[in-house]
């Protein structure tokens, strides 16, 4: 029994450090480590941690969810308008052997060439935490409006991991990049932009992600 304590005071150790390792590299103050129930496999995971600030515009799957590779995680479905609030966006990846070791992703939500004051004011490119253990980046705020414009929203990858990526409407397919479900792949050299326009149109944006990796 002491022998089986010991190892699991070692793997925390070692999660710890993994963490540790982490937040020296200039990355602490981008992530937010999620909750330890968050399940932990042999193939990676691709995270969502998606809340919202305000009431009724962001619904689907709230909170935080894990899809193991290579499942899609389960829609989230932004709906901002002009009712006050938005909704936050962050994303992780949980890589227990390393299998993800030398790839990374990134996200960057910007506004368009017209867009005033709907997309926060975190628009620059934000790493995904690729760690043992689960954890998310610094979040984006979508909170698009009745003003002109719109976020866009691009994941940008390296390394041997592809990124499908689908953002469709179930209304107004004016709202959103597709108006049917059409998967994006993001890989090397190769980045997706979305486009999130959601406003007093009927409906709003499914929003689904699935991890693939070679």
């Amino acid at each position: 029994m002491s022998g089986l304590r010991i190892t699991g005071r070692l793997r925390s150790l070692a999660l710890v450090l993994a963490a540790g390792a982490f937040m020296v590299g200039g990355l602490s103050s981008t992530a937010a480590y999620a909750s330890e129930a968050a399940p932990l496999g042999t193939e990676p995971q691709i995270g969502i941690q998606f809340n919202p600030d305000g009431t009724g515009q962001c619904e689907g799957r709230t909170g935080e969810q894990w899809a193991t590779s290579p499942n899609w995680t389960e829609a989230i479905r932004l709906d901002t308008d002009n009712r006050p609030g938005g909704c936050r966006l962050a994303f992780g990846v949980t890589d227990p052997d390393g299998t993800l070791a030398g790839s990374s992703i990134k996200y960057q939500l910007t506004r368009s060439t017209n867009g005033v004051g709907q997309c926060g004011d975190n628009l620059s490119p934000n790493e995904v935490p690729i760690l043992p253990i689960p954890a998310f980046g610094k979040q984006v705020r979508v909170d698009t409006d009745n003003q002109p414009g719109w976020c866009n929203l691009t994941f940008t990858v390296t390394g041997r991991i592809v990124l499908d990526v689908q953002l469709y409407a179930d209304g107004e397919p004016g709202q959103c990049e597709d108006a049917s479900p059409v998967t994006h792949s993001a890989s090397a050299g190769s980045p997706v932009t979305v486009k999130i326009d959601t406003d007093g149109r009927p409906g709003g944006c499914q929003f689904l992600l699935r991890l693939r990796h070679f």
